[in-house]
């Protein structure tokens, strides 16, 4: 009778340990929880704010899934710039396999960059180049260099439309929004490869590992993964990368990005002067360091997109957050947003 006892105390002891992973898709968290607050606000009646799909996972098992028409759960939604964030997570998987380190001159991988031989990876990584940039969309279109590299006479090559720009600044010493830089890397990323092993690589070295079948991800005409802006990903496999980071890096028992590079990714650039209501860049990912979003952990942070695309992670809640959107001014608000989904789980079992 004893043996009895203390096998089935083992069991119980093992399935609290136990982790839960979408292998091969997420399973469902049953609590009952209050959502009313969340979807008044994420999918409002009167469309104020448009909302394509929220996804919010807890501890690997999906809490909440709701999608607007035509969005939903097998959409490969266009992430717009959180497309940098995940060619960050890209390259933490070439770094943990040496195959560059974070004070490389960028022109070692990419020769174009000769032209800037002070450029580190590291300075890209923190949108710090120094290079000249421009990053307006709607509002300065004429003027500005995101929309020439994404549309008009960069589009063709747009690491060598990014590598021509005169430099403006010191390298690593201001921190620029560029989507210029993220293409740099992207084009850095290849001369990090073997021959031949670029066009597979980031299935080879993220998607294919975490399970994530739906990914497509634009090339430019020189053959460049597009990094700042045209990946495209199911809610379910973006919320596979935002798992991964949440537990540092490791999937299932493999330890696929070193922690330290998830410890980089989460450290605020120190040269980056703090916006009052804005997040802090870190290592191509956004951090709640300085308070961005009051209502949520100092230590959440997030890859952001245009018109309100988002993945965010909550490291001690252990919760991931995926929204789509077509957002197209400022009504929809980050932290509001989660304070109702913590508000929601705050509310679990009362």
């Amino acid at each position: 009778m004893e043996k009895v006892l203390l096998a089935l105390l083992w069991l119980v002891m093992s399935s609290a340990r136990a982790e839960h992973w979408p292998a091969p898709d997420w399973q469902t968290d049953p609590a009952p929880l209050d959502w009313q607050a969340v979807d008044a606000y994420a999918f409002p009646a009167d469309r104020s704010i448009h909302t394509n799909a929220l996804l919010i996972i807890r501890d690997g098992r999906i809490l909440y899934e709701r999608y607007t028409h035509p969005t939903n759960a097998h959409t490969a939604h266009l992430t717009w710039s959180v497309s940098k964030s995940v060619l960050a997570t890209v390259l933490g998987v070439a770094q943990g396999e040496g195959r560059f380190q974070l004070q490389d001159p960028v022109a070692r991988f990419y020769p174009p960059m000769q032209a800037h031989p002070d450029v580190r990876l590291a300075d890209l990584l923190h949108w710090a180049s120094g290079l000249d940039w421009q990053e307006d969309y709607e509002y300065a279109p004429l003027n500005s260099s995101v929309v020439a590299m994404l549309y008009t006479r960069g589009r063709g090559d747009m690491a060598a439309y990014t590598a021509a720009r005169p430099a403006a600044r010191t390298p690593g010493q201001h921190f620029l929004y560029s989507s210029g830089d993220s293409n740099l890397l992207a084009a850095a990323l290849r001369g990090m490869l073997d021959a031949g092993q670029y066009p597979d690589y980031p299935w080879q070295a993220l998607f294919t590992p975490l399970g994530i079948h739906s990914a497509v991800w634009e090339r430019d005409a020189a053959d460049t993964y597009v990094g700042s802006s045209y990946l495209y990903l199911t809610a379910r496999d973006l919320a596979r990368i935002g798992l991964l980071m949440q537990r540092e890096g490791r999937w299932g028992d493999r330890q696929l990005l070193p922690e330290t590079w998830v410890a980089f990714n989460r450290t605020p650039f120190a040269q980056a002067e703090p916006v009052p209501g804005e997040a802090n860049p870190g290592g191509h990912w956004w951090l709640n360091d300085a308070q961005a979003w009051p209502d949520a952990p100092a230590d959440t942070y997030a890859a952001l997109g245009h018109w309100g695309q988002a993945l965010y992670v909550l490291p001690k809640q252990k919760l991931v957050v995926v929204r789509y959107a077509d957002d197209r001014d400022g009504t929809y608000q980050h932290d509001q947003l989660l304070k109702r989904v913590l508000a929601a789980l705050a509310g679990e079992g009362a």
